[in-house]
């Protein structure tokens, strides 16, 4: 743990010297929330029935290329190849990189969870489990973000994985369309993809569900996904740059 926090401190500490990183990380999630709730400003009802979806999306994206672009210039700079020749281990080195930019993620939620429920009027009966939502949901993109990564050779390379991997997951979530009402062989795919489940706990938490059970569920999806990816990095990622 001695060497992770190290790690982890370190990370903070670069990303608090970039101020255009630390306003993407605080604001941009909130810019955007508002931009979309001014846009439906004369039929609110949609903001209260798509706002809590896009409060999880916003974060998930935004965490998600600030990872993998701020993992793939580590990479490039030759950071990672240095302290790898270090007695820090892989494993050791992506928790470090998750915990640092997984605070991010949770301080980023937590601001656009407020700022959409005291100063864009977000209906939410159960704002701890919206806000709870928003959270993992930045985590999971920090996760796959560091996943992801480990694909790229440039930074251009991890901004073309947004497309391939965060589109997708947006067109089959259930946020244009019922997944249940999507050719079978789509749904199918929605299944298996992470934000399908986020959507799917938004949607309980917009109409003011009480299906504790079915929450959990979806949270658990999400938490498995997390940590399912974290191992998928620590695994995957090179020694070497190439």
């Amino acid at each position: 743990m001695t060497r992770t926090l190290a790690t982890a401190r370190r990370v903070l500490q670069q990303l608090s010297h970039d101020r255009r990183s630390v306003v993407l990380v605080v604001a941009l999630p909130s810019l955007l929330l508002a931009i979309f709730r001014y846009v439906y400003d004369d039929s609110p009802a949609v903001f209260d029935r798509v706002g809590p979806q896009m409060l999880g999306l916003f974060p998930f994206v935004v965490m998600f290329l600030l990872t993998s672009v701020t993992m793939v210039r580590e990479r490039t700079s030759g950071t990672l190849e240095r302290l790898l020749t270090t007695p820090l281990r892989k494993g050791e080195l992506v928790a470090g990189y998750a915990l640092a930019l997984g605070l991010a993620a949770v301080v980023q939620a937590l601001v656009a969870t407020a700022v959409g429920l005291w100063l864009l009027d977000l209906d939410a009966e159960r704002p701890g489990a919206m806000a709870l939502l928003a959270v993992v949901d930045g985590v999971l993109g920090t996760a796959l973000g560091l996943l992801m990564s480990a694909f790229a050779v440039t930074e251009f390379q991890a901004v073309q994985f947004m497309p391939l991997v965060v589109v997708p997951q947006i067109l089959l979530c259930g946020l244009l369309q019922p997944r249940d009402q999507m050719p079978r062989a789509l749904e199918l795919v929605s299944d298996v993809l992470p934000m399908s489940y986020a959507t799917d706990a938004f949607s309980l938490l917009a109409v003011g569900g009480t299906l504790d059970a079915e929450l959990a569920t979806d949270v658990a999806v999400l938490v498995g996904c997390c940590v399912a990816a974290l191992a998928l990095a620590g695994v995957s990622m090179r020694r070497r740059t190439a």
